[in-house]
């Protein structure tokens, strides 16, 4: 697979030379997060394409036509019940250790589906995704166990994140308070509201620093207390020299926790650096 430049150039392989490339940096005022590094490159987007195949799918002419089902008949054929969607197009990118990424855009920009192939959860259609450690995804429609407890689904995602027991136990009343959901812990989570369970996840998921962590829309669901809260636990990310990425409709959460912003329009990158020029430019555009 051929590298771009921004690769090569991450990578040691060719120096960078203003001016040269395929893809420029995108120029802002002052100092960007893209112009200063917060540190060594912990995720590289490399002309990422993801491509979705969805079975079921018929266009208007092929439902309902007899002549096209009599044509089908005769050559033997099935009814066409694939469509391919192209959600992310040759998006590049390289994110630091200590960055806190934002990505906006509208419904069906790629937002998730660009947080999910990072999670290593979609496989590229073309290019490649390199991460330094194992990225953490996070969002309202992660999974835990609706038939057990919220003691034990704190206890076994803990687990599934590779904390030790004294860990858990160090940790445990910790989670129960940040998430707020107090004597409900030993009632089944299928008796939690939606809010209720979206702060669990992210209580549990943020106990441990990850290296990087995916935050998916995980902040919308909360109240105005559990929003700061939260808000100071990805800073806290961030000091200890992780790599947040957070999808959220909250501009006002993502400027004032972020320190890039990533605008994505209909499966590429629009604009890319300072939180408050591109958050301007979105709300024009």
């Amino acid at each position: 697979m051929a590298e771009t430049k921004e690769l090569q150039q991450v990578k040691g392989d060719e120096p960078a030379v203003p001016g040269e490339g395929a893809k420029a940096r995108p120029k802002t005022t002052g100092k960007s997060p893209l112009d200063v590094p917060t540190g060594t490159p912990t995720v590289i987007v490399d002309d990422l394409h993801i491509v979705y195949r969805v079975y079921g799918a018929a266009s208007d002419a092929e439902k309902g036509n007899a002549v096209n089902a009599l044509t089908r008949l005769i050559k033997r054929q099935g009814r066409p019940q694939m469509k391919e969607v192209h959600a992310v197009k040759g998006v590049t990118f390289v994110a630091y250790h200590g960055d806190a990424i934002g990505i906006v855009g509208r419904n069906g920009s790629g937002k998730s589906t660009l947080l999910r192939a990072i999670a290593g959860l979609l496989p590229p259609h073309k290019g490649a995704v390199y991460t330094d450690g194992q990225p953490s995804l996070l969002g309202v429609n992660a999974a835990l166990m609706r038939e057990l407890t919220g003691e034990r689904n704190i206890v076994l995602g803990c687990y599934a994140m590779g904390m030790s027991p004294a860990e858990v136990r160090e940790k445990y009343q910790e989670i129960v308070d940040f998430s707020g959901i107090d004597e409900f812990v030993q009632l089944p989570m299928s008796t939690y509201s939606s809010g209720m369970g979206a702060r669990l996840r992210f209580a549990i998921s943020s106990a441990k620093t990850h290296d990087v962590l995916l935050i998916d829309e995980a902040l919308a669901t909360g109240d105005r207390e559990f929003r700061k809260k939260s808000e100071e636990r990805i800073r806290q990310i961030r000091e200890s020299a992780g790599t947040v990425f957070l999808v959220a409709h909250d501009l006002r959460v993502i400027e004032e926790t972020c320190n890039r912003v990533i605008w994505l329009h209909k499966g590429k990158i629009r604009m890319d650096g300072d939180p408050k020029e591109v958050i301007a430019a979105y709300n024009k555009g």
